[in-house]
Parts: C-alpha cells; structure tokens; sequence
C-alpha cells in the first residue's frame, strides 16, 4: 500500500460510517474521468436507467471539476456533481468533505465501470457511499496497485469483467451493461447535442488546431504543426489554434504568427470552445479532450494518436468511427508501453510514435475529411 493510502484510511472511514437516517434510493455513477474520457462514456448513460431499474431523475453522476462547465447541458435529464478530482488525491480535508458528502447521497447502488482508474479515488468513492449494492468493472491491475484494488475490490457486491487488456473504452462501457442485464446492447456512435452559434469574432471557414496535452510526449511538434497552419490558409480556411492558458508560450506565438492563423490558446472557456469546435469546418488534434469532444459533435476530425495504449481509447472502433473521422499512427514495435518510453531523450520530447508521422500522412487525413479538400 502506498503512503498515501494510510494516511487517507482514517477520514475515508469515518466518512463510510457517519451516520445517514434517510432511506437509501437512486444510483450513484462514479466518472473520475477527464473530457475525452467523459465523452467516450457518454452516450452509454443512456442505458443506465433500464439496466438498473431506476428512473433517469434518480441518477447522480459524480464527475470531474474539469468538464463541470458543461456538465448541465450535456447531462440535462441526470443530477451531477462535480469535484476537483487533483486536491480529492492529495488534500486531506477537501477529501473528508467530499466524502461525507457522497456518504449523505445514500444511494441505494454505486456503480464505477472505469477500466483505467485510481483506486484512491474511483474506488474509495464507491466504497465510502455506503451503497447496498456496490457495481465495479474489473480494472487494469499493476504490480504498484495490486494490494490497493485486491482490498477495494474485496469490499463491492459484484466485478464485472469487462476483458483483458487491450478493448477500448466504449466497448466496454456497453460490455458492462450487457453482461449485468443479460441483454446485449450494440456498442453506439458517441454523440453529443450542443446548440451553439459560430463565435461572432470568426469568420467561416475555419479549421482548429490543437498542439496540447497533458503530457509532452503526445504532442505532435509543433514546428509540424505551425508548417500545416501554413498549408491551410494557402487552402482557404482560417486557422484558430486552441490549448489551456498553461499552453500558452512564446514559442508558440511565434510559430502560429501567420496571417489567417488566430490564436486563441488559453482565451476560451470549455463552452466557448465546444461552440468554436462544432461549427469548425475541421479539427486536427493531438490525443487530448478536445479531439473527442469534436469527434462527438459530428464536426470533421483528424486525431494524431502514439501508441501507448493503443487501441484503448485511440482509434476508436471502426463500426463507430464516424466517416468524418480518422486516426494518424506510425506503428513502432514498442506499442503498447502505457507511455513508459526508453526511447526519447527528455521529458519535454515527442515520443517517437508520435514524432515519426509527417507532414504528408496528416494532410493526406486531411484532404479526406475537409469540406474543400476531399
């Protein structure tokens, strides 16, 4: 057990048994998840309600601070909370509180179906509900987190094996159901409804670029992108380069000063940029939020994805890609390194899957799916 285990095992108990008087009802659906991830379980939801016998009005989604912006309009038939996932894992009193919190909800079943999760957050929260009826996927076990999840899921009424390593995500969302209702549900398109006006201060048509991570390594170099902005505008489009204020650099203003290029890096909320990314005549995108999020609003896509865990949440499966959509990869021999990679030199360096694909593999997506190139 990490340290951390022990020092938050306290608080996590005493929130598990404060005392609750009312009766326990409705479902609580456990979402430590980012954008992309959030996007991807999404339309599974919709199922929730038949396959658990409870009404829509009676689930509550515990989600992530990060998309809490649009959580309403997105989740509008379901109850949600939103918590800020990072200081829940590292803050000891904001954790109590949460988790007193949760433990009020008395939900009568707590269900996580998360794959890739941690277990001192999606688990715990599903634990310290207090639920009668506790619903977990088998999740991807390390040696690091082996004696964490072995006690975690020791204590839920039923793990379902949602298959080994590696599916991706939204087959197994549908997995779960199916294999919990005895009913098998076909795996959906993701799909997002989102009512929004071109922003008056762009002009059509516009392509967005998303040079951003979380993670250096799966940054496709940005040289390579600021040589596509150039391409694009000798086409016609207007570019607009999106990414969080911690994107913003220098570096990156002089890369993208060109004339028909608008950066707006660290500039939008999460609903300005679903509004900038739905009436987009393209998106071409790292393996970020932002690539999903377009990809559910029916907007034209092209994801440029490394091989981490391929396969997992990147490229999606192709009976749901939307024909808008393509994935760009060089396949290497080490595939598959969940981003443990021995060959780039520094932590600020493209992982080689990513740095390999050129110019002219991303173009060629590109002329597929643009309204003016294909």
């Amino acid at each position: 057990m990490r340290r951390r285990w022990w020092l938050f095992r306290l608080a996590d108990i005493i929130a598990k048994n404060w005392p609750v008087f009312s009766a326990k009802q409705g479902l609580l659906v456990v979402r430590m998840d980012g954008i992309g991830d959030m996007v991807l379980f999404k339309q599974s939801l919709e199922h929730y309600a038949s396959t658990f016998r409870v009404q829509k009005k009676q689930i509550t989604i515990l989600g992530c601070k990060s998309w809490e912006s649009v959580a309403d309009k997105i989740f509008g038939n379901y109850k949600v909370i939103n918590i800020d996932e990072h200081v829940f894992a590292r803050n000891l009193f904001y954790r109590f509180k949460v988790s007193v919190r949760v433990r009020k909800l008395n939900p009568k079943i707590s269900v996580c179906d998360s794959y890739f999760r941690r277990t001192l957050m999606a688990d715990s929260l599903v634990w310290v509900s207090g639920a009668k009826r506790t619903v977990v996927s088998r999740p991807f076990i390390s040696e690091r987190t082996r004696a964490e999840f072995t006690y975690y899921l020791s204590q839920f009424t039923e793990i379902i094996d949602t298959g080994p390593y590696p599916e991706h995500e939204t087959t197994r969302h549908y997995r779960f159901l199916s294999l919990i209702s005895n009913i098998t549900l076909p795996v959906e398109t993701t799909s997002i409804f989102w009512d929004a006006n071109t922003p008056f201060f762009l002009e059509k048509p516009y392509v967005v670029i998303n040079p951003g991570s979380n993670e250096y390594g799966r940054r496709w170099p940005i040289e390579k992108y600021s040589l596509l902005s150039k391409t694009l505008v000798s086409c016609g489009y207007r570019v607009v380069v999106i990414g969080i204020t911690s994107e913003a650099t220098k570096e990156k203003e002089k890369m993208f000063e060109t004339s028909g290029v608008i950066n707006l890096i660290g500039k939008t909320s999460l609903p300005d940029l679903m509004g900038i990314l739905q009436n987009a005549s393209g998106v071409i995108s790292n393996d970020t939020g932002p690539a999903h999020l377009s990809i559910a609003l029916n907007t034209p896509t092209v994801v440029i994805i490394g091989g981490g865990h391929f396969g997992s949440f990147v490229p999606y499966p192709k009976k749901t890609t939307p024909q808008n959509a393509r994935f760009v990869y060089q396949k290497m021999d080490c595939y598959h390194c969940f981003w443990n990679c021995h060959l780039r030199k520094t932590k600020l360096d493209s992982f080689p899957c990513i740095e390999g694909i050129t110019n002219q593999m991303v173009w060629n997506a590109c002329k597929e799916v643009l309204p003016r190139l294909n």
